[in-house]
């Protein structure tokens, strides 16, 4: 019989506040290391076709797709912050409630956004400059994985309450567990069944069904979190989570916009600009992916000690969270710089290909180190009653910090000019973000309570 949930129902709210941040965003990089990795491979065997057109397809559909994938973020970390927050006032019955009808909104959400970009999809491609045979790939790859989006947000929503209530290591097996399963199915549909890109998208939606069944483990086996909520208990929690979603949903998805943005202004130097920016695409999360789980990991840490009122710790856990995301992003540019003409020969690409992907390792760290920054201080404005401010600084780098310099650097520069004009864009958001979540925090502690809590 599976244990009940710990007793202790804000774990956070003692001990060190830097060992909490080492912990969860350990066990939660492994999980996301292990999507990241999933998905480096299987750009890496669509590689193996050695055809230009296909890579490029997966990058157009993939970008679209991380749309979808930023809303989800969006409910989850709506729904993680209410549920760390009650944990953090002590009141169990309230948490298991807030998880019940947020994991209901959040689906609802996953299925809305799916029809949306299902229905845009043939404006949206031809916008991105997609055209003959990486169009006619990317709207395949759509249809089969956009449907499933439901399932990734189901299993996303339900590893953010995982995190929420202190539980790091059934939060990782969610993305580690569906990781694996993917490795496998991969290679199997794109080579043993000569699936192709095809075989790509399939092995993403196996992935997505064992997110959701994982997670649904953790949370209803062994917590006990979620039961069955009643029309009247959706209505009625609707608003406190969409006034936490919907920031949250548009601070996500300015990350995606400002790709598409990046995607546009490239495409006119062709399929060799666009099959690197893919490349990159993927070589991103895998190299810098320890800082989208440091976004995620700081969160519920921050959420229980302001529903503990500890506003010390909520100080030191930021200060932390910063050192960390320093001290990463140094060793990670130092890696890719010094590995980056092997990462080119890895994925067979020679001339321009080869060229931007090599420069990309060589000035990444620049911009990544300040997105790291931006990351911790939305993480801050979401989970501590801020969530307008972390739209306006993602928003604002979507585009006064991407679209103008990433234009202007094209402009003098061709590609690797834009990618320069990026992570220069990326300098004064990261900056201005943290001095403005250090003051959010003593605001907070004047007022006794965070602006959207009565």
């Amino acid at each position: 019989m599976s244990a009940p949930a710990s007793p202790d129902l804000a774990p956070f709210t003692r001990g060190s506040t830097l060992r909490h941040v080492l912990t969860m965003t350990g066990t939660g990089a492994i999980g996301l290391m292990a999507i990241f990795l999933v998905d480096f491979l299987s750009l890496f065997y669509v590689s193996l076709l050695r055809n230009d057109q296909l890579t490029a397809g997966v990058g157009y559909a993939t970008t679209i797709m991380f749309v979808a994938i930023s809303v989800n973020i969006g409910s989850m970390i709506a729904g993680s912050a209410m549920v760390a927050r009650r944990r953090g006032a002590r009141d169990e019955e309230g948490a298991r409630r807030i998880a019940s009808t947020s994991l209901a909104l959040a689906t609802l959400v996953g299925v809305v956004v799916s029809g949306g970009l299902l229905a845009a999809m043939p404006w949206m491609l031809p916008k991105l400059g997609a055209t003959g045979v990486p169009l006619e790939v990317a709207e395949r790859f759509l249809w089969i994985t956009l449907p499933a989006n439901a399932l990734m947000a189901i299993g996303m929503a339900l590893s953010g309450y995982l995190r929420a209530v202190g539980d790091p290591r059934r939060a990782m097996n969610v993305t580690l567990f569906g990781g694996i399963v993917t490795a496998v199915a991969d290679p199997f549909f794109i080579f043993t069944l000569n699936l192709g890109t095809d075989g790509a998208a399939l092995a993403t939606v196996v992935s997505r069904l064992v997110f959701m069944a994982v997670g649904l483990y953790g949370i209803v086996k062994v917590h006990r979190l979620l039961r069955w909520p009643s029309l009247a208990e959706i209505r009625a929690d609707a608003k406190p989570f969409f006034d936490i979603a919907l920031p949250a949903i548009m601070t996500n998805v300015a990350t995606p916009i400002a790709s598409l943005f990046v995607y546009r202004i490239l495409a006119p130097f062709g399929a060799e600009a666009i099959a690197a920016n893919t490349i990159i695409d993927r070589l991103t999360p895998l190299a810098f992916g320890v800082l989208f789980a440091l976004s995620g990991a700081v969160g519920p840490i921050l959420a229980q000690n302001l529903g503990a009122r500890e506003y010390g710790r909520l100080r030191q856990a930021l200060r932390d969270a910063l050192l960390f995301a320093l001290a990463y992003c140094l060793i990670a540019w130092a890696i890719l710089y010094l590995s980056r003409n092997a990462i080119a020969g890895m994925f067979g690409v020679t001339g321009h290909t080869a060229e931007y992907v090599a420069f990309f390792c060589a000035i990444s760290g620049l911009a990544w180190l300040f997105n790291g920054f931006l990351f911790v201080a939305n993480a801050a404005f979401n989970n501590l009653g801020f969530p307008l401010y972390s739209t306006a600084f993602n928003w604002g780098r979507a585009t006064i910090g991407t679209l103008p310099v990433a234009w202007l650097g094209a402009h003098f520069g061709g590609v690797e000019g834009a990618m320069f004009g990026v992570a220069l864009g990326s300098i004064a958001f990261g900056t201005a973000g943290l001095v403005t979540a250090f003051r959010a925090i003593a605001r907070i502690e004047a007022r006794g309570r965070a602006p959207d809590e009565r």
